[in-house]
């Protein structure tokens, strides 16, 4: 979805993952380091303007992520001519 987004969206794109999904305890179990290589793969890729994070984050997480992606210029963000885009299944344009 990140990918999709970054190829469409005219405005900033940012992902705030939660530290994996909740285990028996309710506690997440993603590390610092797990989660810091995704996100800076996003951003190395140009995916990404903002990162953060969200359930189960703790500021080792976020200190991590932002030495991770330190240095990473944002994602461009492109501009579209405007036209009617519709949107269902596929994308649609009405030329």
């Amino acid at each position: 979805h990140v990918v999709a987004l970054s190829k469409v969206a005219e405005t900033a794109v940012s992902a705030h993952p939660n530290a994996g999904l909740p285990n028996e305890m309710g506690e997440y179990d993603e590390s610092p380091e797990e989660m810091t290589a995704q996100l800076k793969e996003w951003a190395e890729s140009g995916y990404l303007n903002i990162v953060g994070g969200c359930c189960g984050t703790r500021p080792d997480h976020i200190k991590a992520i932002a030495k991770g992606v330190a240095g990473i210029a944002p994602r461009k963000i492109p501009h579209f001519e405007p036209q009617m885009r519709l949107s269902g299944l596929e994308p649609f344009k009405v030329i």
